[in-house]
C-alpha cells in the first residue's frame, strides 16, 4: 500500500471513529460551548512545538482526542473526553492541566511530547 493510500485510509477511519463519537448536544445537552487552548510541547532546543485553540459547538462532534504532532507517533495523542465529561458532570466552568503523549516513536523517547491545556465550558441559562 503507497503512503497516499495509507493516508487516505487513516482519514477515513479518523472520520469514522470522530462521527462514531456523536453531538456535544447528544452528550452534553447543557453546554453552549467549548473552548479548549493548547500548547504542544516537545522534546528537544525548541520545545514550543505549537499554540491552538479549538473551539466546540454544540453541533461539533464530542470527540475530544488531539492527535500528537510529533511526526511518526504511533498511538498518541491527548485524550480530553474524561476531563471535560467530568468537568460536565460536575459543572466546572474552568479547568487547566496537562497531559504526556503515551505513543510510541523508534528514535525518541516515550515522553517525546505533552500538552498544556485550559478548557472553558458554557452552559446553557437554566
Amino acid at each position: 500500500m503507497t503512503n497516499r493510500h495509507n493516508y487516505a485510509a487513516k482519514m477515513t477511519l479518523k472520520k469514522q471513529i470522530r462521527s462514531a463519537a456523536g453531538l456535544v448536544s447528544e452528550h452534553f445537552p447543557r453546554v453552549s460551548g467549548i473552548v479548549i487552548h493548547m500548547t504542544y510541547y516537545q522534546k528537544g532546543p525548541n520545545p514550543v512545538l505549537m499554540v491552538r485553540t479549538v473551539n466546540v459547538f454544540p453541533a461539533s462532534h464530542a470527540y475530544f482526542k488531539m492527535d500528537c504532532m510529533i511526526k511518526g507517533c504511533d498511538g498518541g495523542g491527548f485524550d480530553l473526553t474524561s476531563i471535560i465529561a467530568d468537568m460536565v458532570k460536575t459543572r466546572k466552568k474552568v479547568k487547566k492541566g496537562a497531559l504526556v503523549c503515551r505513543g510510541k516513536i523508534d528514535a525518541l523517547v516515550s515522553d517525546h511530547a505533552s500538552i498544556d491545556y485550559d478548557i472553558d465550558i458554557k452552559y446553557k441559562k437554566a
